[in-house]
């Protein structure tokens, strides 16, 4: 018997496109024998929806005609505790239930669906899920609590001072002093809590660091400012498995054409055309280097802190850690990870001879382990709390009050 698997994309973050192409290339790349994927998109304006037409990119070109062919669902349990999904609305005499989901499959980069959010409605109706759990989604979203712990376990990273808006608002030459003093040009401004590079902007004087801080607040009330190193090698390395076993895949070297990696290097940089440009392959078209041209020492050092970085954060199923190689000093700095990588990361998988489909699979075998070893827990404590209180709701007296007229 299949597993069905509920394959969750699309989003209201600003990373919902690239999301979309995300979770069609794992869709495809399931091994049909042994899963039956079941596509739930979540549009922009947040309703949810399935259907077959959902499988083919050429239909998101106009999504309105697309979610005319779908059925906008709710998701929920049914008697037995197991998680179904229903039709939205049904006439009469309509069927409510479509199909039952046995793990869902998250692919939504960015906001609401990589931060802990989705992932947190996953555990409140008991839904086995792929990746990282509430905690290390959340952390992993988060640019600076994920920089405090990484630094607190004595993982590398680059200088950094972060305020929130309203702070910068109301006490902005205070804090560019601060930063000037403590960081000095040329810096890097970033939303703290998005990926894709959206937000991200260098700054070499005053008056550039002020219009990268009013950029990156369009996207986020959360500002990160970090020290930018010059000569500048970026490399990243993907990680598969979980608190207990994880194994690093090789790495590649990310040609950017400026400065910084921007959202068009990522996914607009193999062409345009559906079948092989990178409006359709996502992380897979970004211009890159595999592997990465370093040597063996540095390569293994790597290696070691993506795994580092990915156990020390709680992480599970997949993810790809960012770094930042200072060809001055060869020094090795973590950037930051992304906990539902672009593409999943397939790319870096295959050299190391495992497929794409078989990286589904063991993502999927992942979420399961998890689920059966949190069925082993105690969450609750059989107990009738109000049964031994008779004195009201402040637990004084004999008598109950309740419904008293004195």
């Amino acid at each position: 018997m299949k597993v069905n698997v509920g394959v969750f994309f699309g989003g209201v973050s600003v990373e919902h496109e690239v999301s979309v192409i995300s979770a069609l290339q794992a869709i495809n790349a399931m091994d049909q024998d042994q899963y039956e994927p079941i596509p739930i998109y979540i549009s922009k304006n947040k309703n949810w929806y399935t259907g077959e037409a959902l499988l083919d990119i050429e239909n998101y070109k106009n999504v309105d005609d697309l979610l005319k062919q779908c059925e906008r669902i709710i998701i929920t349990t049914n008697e037995q505790g197991r998680p179904v999904i229903n039709r939205h609305t049904t006439g009469m005499f309509g069927k409510k239930f479509i199909t039952n989901i046995d793990v869902a499959f998250p692919v939504i980069h960015g906001t609401y669906g990589e931060d802990g959010i989705l992932q947190g409605f996953f555990e409140l109706n008991s839904i086995p899920y792929v990746g990282c759990d509430v905690f290390s989604s959340a952390v992993g979203m988060d640019k600076v609590m994920m920089k405090q712990i990484l630094r607190d376990s004595g993982v590398p990273i680059l200088d950094y001072h972060w305020f929130y808006s309203t702070k910068w608002l109301n006490d902005q030459d205070a804090l560019v002093e601060k930063i000037e003093q403590e960081l000095n040009y040329p810096v890097i401004v970033k939303p703290a809590n998005l990926g894709s590079s959206v937000g991200i902007s260098k700054a070499t004087n005053r008056e550039e660091l002020e219009e990268a801080v009013e950029l990156a607040m369009e996207f986020a009330t959360k500002i990160v400012v970090e020290k930018m190193v010059t000569n500048l090698k970026e490399v990243n390395c993907s990680v598969l498995g979980d608190y207990e076993e994880a194994e690093s895949s090789v790495c590649e070297e990310v040609l950017s054409s400026t400065d910084i990696l921007t959202y068009q290097d990522k996914y607009q940089s193999g062409g345009g055309n559906s079948k092989g440009g990178g409006a359709s392959k996502g992380m897979e078209s970004t211009n890159r280097k595999i592997p990465a041209d370093m040597s063996d020492e540095m390569t293994s050092q790597v290696q070691q802190l993506a795994k580092d970085t990915f156990q020390i954060l709680g992480c599970a199923g997949v993810s790809r850690i960012d770094f930042l190689i200072d060809q001055n000093s060869d020094a090795v700095y973590v950037n930051e990870i992304n906990t539902i990588p672009g593409s999943l990361s397939f790319y870096l998988w295959e050299p190391t001879g495992k497929s794409f489909q078989q990286l589904t699979s063991d993502m999927i075998q992942i979420a399961l382990k998890r689920q059966r070893e949190r069925e082993s827990l105690t969450f609750s404590v059989d107990s009738n709390l109000f049964a031994l209180h008779s004195g009201g709701a402040k637990g004084g007296g004999t008598k109950s009050k309740l419904g008293s007229n004195s």
